[in-house]
């Protein structure tokens, strides 16, 4: 009769290059999810200044945080969407 399964212990080589290798994977969503939020924010703050400076509160703020949100996550479908 053959050998049984020798049972699979801990491996810090192991456990590295797995951990390596979900970093690298989550790299590119991680990219994108900074980029809505970048979005929003650079937007949200755009319209903020813009509607001090011509006193259109909060119409401005509103588009900019909606803009952003919809650039923000165009960029994170794009990312994440199988090809």
């Amino acid at each position: 009769m053959g050998q049984a399964p020798k049972p699979r212990g801990f491996s810090i080589a192991r456990a590295a290059r797995a951990l390596q290798e979900n970093v690298a994977r989550s790299g590119p969503v991680a990219g994108a999810s900074y980029t809505l939020i970048g979005a929003i924010l650079l937007l949200g703050g755009l319209g903020f200044f813009l509607d001090g400076r011509l006193g259109t509160r909060p119409w401005l703020v509103v588009t900019g945080l909606l803009l952003g949100i919809v650039v923000g996550f165009y960029e994170l479908i794009k990312t994440t969407w199988p090809r």
